[in-house]
């Protein structure tokens, strides 16, 4: 899909000598640039809950906790 977006004139220049030293085209590196965002921001947020969660297992209801682990197929807790 084709998109037209504005960038600050240095941000341009230096994605335009990324691209050449990469051998690859502007739009394959805003492409690249937007997968690796979005990874690290899900990887981010997966370790956000990851962390609250793990805190609050061990101060949950434990008949709570456990049918919560059964209907996510755990098994016995």
């Amino acid at each position: 899909m084709r998109t037209v977006v504005s960038l600050p004139d240095r941000l341009f220049t230096q994605a335009e000598g990324e691209a050449k030293r990469l051998g690859i085209s502007r739009g394959r590196l805003y492409a690249l640039a937007l997968e690796e965002f979005f990874e690290r921001r899900e990887a981010s947020i997966t370790e956000r809950l990851n962390e609250v969660y793990s805190q609050t297992l061990s101060c949950m209801d434990p008949a709570l906790l456990r049918a919560q682990m059964l209907s996510m197929g755990r098994g016995e807790w």
